[in-house]
Order: C-alpha cells, then sequence, then structure tokens
C-alpha cells in the first residue's frame, strides 16, 4: 500500500486538488457505540466522545475545565490518548467545552489540556532501541571506512619488477574482462570479511527481549492498575461534573475519493456570453462554475463541507504536524492563511502584465508560542460540527443506517447549525499543542493548556 499522501498546505479558491484517489495522513475520529465497560471508563487509554474524563495520575484540580466566561465546570467534549512514538511518556488530551448560550462566542468557553505521565518501561526500551541504532550507525561507520581503505590501497602491478608474487599470464585479459579475482578461503586462519561482520552484526537477537518484554508486560499490570485505582473519580468534585453520555471513539484513515465521471454535453460547458468577437473568430473558453464568481458564497466553508462530506460522521480530525481544515473565510482562516503580498506592478504597461493565482500558505509561525518553554505550536487536531450532534446523541440504542443522500444532508444541516440540542455554536475547533511536548521536571507528572482557536458559526 503506497503511503499516506500530503495534503499540500497551500489555500486557493479554485484549487482542485482534494479530488484525489488517495488515503492521506489525516486520521479521523468518528464515534462507535457507548461507552459502557467499567473497565474502559476508567481506562485513559481509552479514547472517549463525552463522559467523565479518566486520568493517567490523580485527578487535577476541577478548575482545569473551568469556562472562563462563566467559571462553571465545562462537560468534556473529548479525550484522546495521543502517546507520541519516541516519547517516554504517556500522553492523553482533554477537550472542555462550554454549552451555555451566553458563552457562546467568547474565548475561554472551550479549553483543552495535556496530561503527561513519565513512563519508566518505556523509557527504557526507548534508549535501548536508541543504543542499538547507534551500535547499528557505527558499524555501518565502520564497514564504509574499511571499503573506503580498500579502495584506496594502490593495485599490484604483477609486471612489475620486484613483485610479491609471480606474474599471472592470464591476468591482464581478466583485467580487461572483468573477471573476478579467486576468493581467498574463508575458513583460512587469521582472514576477516567485513561483510560478514556487518550481517552478523545487523541480525538483531530478540530472545533476551522476549524475556524482559515478559515481565515488563507483568509490571506493566501491575502499575496500570495500581494508577487507574489511584486516578479514581471516588470522592472528587469530578464524579458530580456534568457530562454527556459516553461514547467510544474510533479512528480510520481520511479516504480522498477520485471526481465522479459525467458526461459532457457538446458546448454545454462553453462560454456562451454573446462576445461576437470571439464567436466571430471561432475561439471558445470553458466557463467558469458560477460559485466562483459569487461573491456571496464562501469558499472557505465550500471546501470544507465538501471535504467533510466523503465522510460524514467525523467528530475529529487528527494530524499532529499538519495542517488544519479551516471551517469559514473569517480572522482566524486570515491569521492562518494570510493573504501573500502582492508582486510589484512594472513602471509601464502595468495593463499588459500577466499574474498567477496567488495561494495561500497555512503559516504556524502567526500562533502563539508555548507559554512553558517557548517552542512553537504545531497542528495537532480539530473537533468537527458532527460532534455537537454526536453529543446530543442518548447513550443507548443503535442508529438505522442512512443512505448516501440521508448522510450527506445530515452533514450540510450540522454544518450549518440545523441540529438539535445542546447549544454549542461552533463551526471548528483547533487545538495546536507544544512542538516539544514539554514538561515540567523529567520523569514527573505534567499539565499543560494548549492553544485553542475557534471558528464560530455565521
Amino acid at each position: 500500500m503506497p503511503p499516506p499522501a500530503t495534503v499540500d498546505d497551500s489555500w486557493s479558491d479554485s484549487d482542485d486538488g482534494l479530488d484525489a484517489d488517495v488515503e492521506t495522513a489525516v486520521q479521523l475520529g468518528v464515534p462507535d457505540g457507548p461507552l459502557e465497560s467499567t473497565a474502559d471508563i476508567v481506562d485513559p487509554a481509552v479514547s472517549r466522545i463525552g463522559g467523565h474524563p479518566a486520568f493517567l495520575s490523580a485527578p487535577p484540580p476541577i478548575d482545569l475545565s473551568h469556562c472562563k466566561v462563566c467559571s462553571a465546570p465545562m462537560p468534556l467534549a473529548i479525550q484522546i490518548w495521543c502517546p507520541l512514538e519516541d516519547s517516554p511518556h504517556d500522553r492523553v488530551l482533554f477537550v472542555w467545552a462550554c454549552p451555555d448560550g451566553p458563552c457562546q462566542r467568547k474565548e475561554g468557553s472551550v479549553r483543552a489540556w495535556r496530561e503527561l505521565r513519565f513512563n519508566a518501561t518505556y523509557a527504557a526500551k526507548l534508549e535501548k532501541k536508541a543504543a542499538r541504532q547507534k551500535e547499528v550507525e557505527a558499524q555501518k561507520a565502520k564497514v564504509a571506512a574499511e571499503v573506503s581503505a580498500n579502495h584506496a590501497t594502490p593495485k599490484t602491478n604483477p609486471f612489475a619488477l620486484g613483485a610479491s608474487s609471480a606474474p599471472n599470464p592470464f591476468g591482464l585479459g581478466s583485467a580487461v574482462f572483468g573477471s573476478p579475482a579467486p576468493e581467498e578461503d574463508s575458513d583460512a586462519p587469521g582472514t576477516t570479511s567485513a561483510s560478514a561482520d556487518a550481517s552478523s552484526d545487523d541480525v538483531r537477537d530478540d530472545s533476551e527481549d522476549d524475556d524482559e518484554d515478559s515481565s515488563d508486560s507483568d509490571s506493566d499490570d501491575d502499575r496500570l492498575a495500581a494508577t487507574l485505582q489511584a486516578a479514581s473519580l471516588d470522592d472528587s468534585p469530578w464524579k458530580t461534573a456534568p457530562a454527556f453520555p459516553p461514547l467510544y471513539l474510533s479512528t480510520t484513515s481520511e479516504y480522498l475519493p477520485p471526481p465522479p465521471k459525467t458526461k459532457q454535453i457538446a458546448d454545454a460547458m462553453l462560454d456562451t456570453n454573446g462576445d461576437a468577437d470571439s464567436k466571430s473568430k471561432g475561439a471558445s473558453a470553458w466557463a467558469p462554475e458560477g460559485y466562483e464568481n459569487s461573491m456571496d458564497v464562501d469558499q472557505a466553508f465550500e471546501r470544507f463541507s465538501k471535504r467533510v462530506s466523503y465522510e460524514g460522521e467525523q467528530c475529529l480530525r487528527y494530524e499532529l504536524g499538519g495542517t488544519p481544515l479551516p471551517y469559514a473565510s473569517d480572522k482566524v482562516f486570515n491569521a492562518l492563511f494570510p493573504v501573500p503580498p502582492s508582486p510589484p506592478l512594472p513602471v509601464t504597461k502595468p495593463g499588459f502584465m500577466i499574474t498567477t493565482a496567488r495561494k495561500r500558505m497555512y503559516v504556524p509561525e502567526t500562533l502563539p508560542v508555548c507559554t512553558s518553554c517557548k517552542s512553537r505550536r504545531v497542528f495537532e487536531c480539530q473537533l468537527m460540527p458532527n460532534l455537537i450532534n454526536t453529543l446530543k446523541l442518548p447513550s443507548k440504542g443503535v442508529q438505522k443506517p442512512q443512505s448516501s443522500e440521508e448522510r450527506r444532508a445530515e452533514v450540510l444541516r450540522a454544518l450549518k447549525g440545523g441540529g438539535e440540542g445542546s447549544g454549542m455554536e461552533w463551526g471548528t475547533c483547533m487545538i495546536f499543542s507544544c512542538q516539544k511536548d514539554c514538561t515540567d521536571v523529567k520523569g514527573a507528572d505534567t499539565w499543560r493548556e494548549e492553544h485553542v482557536l475557534v471558528q464560530w458559526e455565521e
């Protein structure tokens, strides 16, 4: 299977690059039924929609979830288990959202927090992995040095006086036609082979690791059980905090289907604007789509709704270090995708200057840096409009399957705010995390609030 395609981080109102038969690097979070298992409810490694949070360590102060507008505890919108592959920390991302109407469209009504817990077992595995990698690199460097030294050794001329061995009468023909030299006896004492040394070192012996991994697994289970007991919400204000019915959050890769093949009627798309000059010359031009020339249509929203319609159930888009998908052409969009400066006009004959369409580029440098370590922030994920509808659903019962037309209509209703119930009015909430995933002290548990940008419904 080919690697996931990387979606271009540029922006253009006429960008047709979305219609490609590819699987992108974006992971989509979709609801996957009620979360009813007692073990899963208290397990922080189980991603979820709604419900009460499950923490990695002892519950933090509940004011982490307080709305900055009304100061009341907010219900959990989503919890994501998202450890980084090369980090020794377990990692969970929590997003709380206030459903109260007066708090909508105000900063601080959606908050995201990251919890990190040092995982000593995984840290040891990372150290062993790094040591193996260092050893392999050193061996490769040694082999490369030996090969380079062999090439640098001057060739012996068999016809030169004082040669160490008798000349081979057929040696000249062998040199001309490239016949291989006779192989040395590998069993002879004192002989070495660089390639043999390299191959033997490249073979990884996992027998010892298997035994260690088995014991590590047992210790992990004991540690997890102790942690879950310590992180229980019993006798804490989190137990009585407002909460939506919990649902499992499953992930699937985003797939962009190929554009549909449609039959075109002859001359149906030709420009028939009555230009007598163009008709007299036999010229024909493809007429642009009506919405491209309309000033009343938000091109960002058109692109957003088209992209989301491929998987209408998505509640989350996750791509750490990727590019957010803007919901509308508002101030957030203009900040993340600023308009590039216009090229300077020539002093003479500016009317004859040919200019290409200017593309907006995603500029993460416009984001505020991490308040703790001053590192850059990168896009991590964004909440989608269907999450609002999903949080309104009851925790029991199964919806009947919908046709593709019904699903598309449901997506458009969600995007336009036509759902029922909770009062949340955002179009998308983008979360930007610290690039270094910083911690307080090495080995200590850490809480960090991440940067949230909200695009509200128009």
